[in-house]
């Protein structure tokens, strides 16, 4: 195991019992975790380094009390609106599409409360876990904005537009139960980091080239619905034939029937 020790964002790499890379990003500045600009610098860097060498998972969460109270209200004052463009552009660029396109399962755990900035980094991952008492808000009505890293319409591809408004408009704040009965959290733990631990130790010894497909063929339903994700898919299932892992788990499954296949990633 090694860890980098870097502030306000930690990077640790470890391996599993299987021999599978995981990385783990630990959200670190302070009380409250407010994403200032030291913290989207460094968020920013860190997905830029873990998509240069992706693992086999990789787990984002956080130390302290909360997940994140929201934004450094710093970090808007005074941007002129192509600034502000300029901004979201960035964001996106550099962090919530390089996060969602990582050829690897993501996994959020949200043991506390989780605004703003974090809610729209957890909806850009692809599994969220909260403890019961995490909550969630995008509550930047209360400065005269919206979401705009891509929170509104990941959340409604999650729950429905209906609720994505209502969350958004209102700004209020939302349970874990509430989000796990809208599809937005997968599942509630009592122990959630524990649970996020073992779930992406899990997702790390599966067939990793696998588990990527199917987000190139999910991220084609996005884009383009159904008809254009079946337009990918045989290319993007086809190609799995000639990795070893699928190859390897066939004979596995001739041989000793399902569940004893292990999976190297290639």
């Amino acid at each position: 195991m090694r860890a980098v020790s870097t502030n306000p964002i930690v990077l640790e790499a470890t391996t599993t019992p299987a021999g599978a890379d995981v990385v783990t990003l630990t959200f670190d500045n302070g009380p409250l975790n407010l994403f200032d600009q030291a913290t989207f610098d460094s968020l920013v860097a860190r997905i830029a380094e873990v998509a240069a060498n992706p693992p086999r998972a990789l787990l984002l969460r956080a130390e302290g009390k909360v997940n994140s109270a929201g934004v450094d209200v710093h970090v808007f004052q005074g941007l002129t609106a192509e600034q502000g463009a300029d901004l979201w552009r960035r964001l996106f660029a550099e962090v919530i599409h390089p996060l969602e396109q990582l050829p690897c399962p993501v996994v959020y755990a949200a043991h506390g409360l989780t605004l703003t900035a974090a809610f729209e980094i957890a909806l850009g991952c692809d599994i969220i876990l909260a403890a019961p008492k995490a909550k969630f808000g995008l509550v930047e009505i209360v400065v005269g904005l919206t979401p705009s890293m891509g929170g509104p319409q990941r959340l409604a591809e999650r729950a429905g537009s209906g609720r994505a408004r209502e969350l958004v408009m209102t700004g209020d704040l939302y349970d874990a139960a509430t989000m796990a009965d809208w599809g937005v959290v997968n599942a509630v733990h009592d122990d959630v980091d524990a649970a996020a631990r073992a779930l992406t130790v899990r997702l790390a010894d599966g067939p990793t080239k696998a588990n990527a497909a199917t987000k190139e063929i999910i991220a084609a339903w996005r884009s383009g619905g159904v008809h254009h994700a079946d337009g990918v898919t045989p290319e993007v299932s086809g190609a799995l034939f000639a990795t070893e892992d699928l190859q390897d788990a066939v004979v596995s499954f001739l041989d000793a029937g399902p569940g004893h296949a292990t999976f190297g990633g290639r």
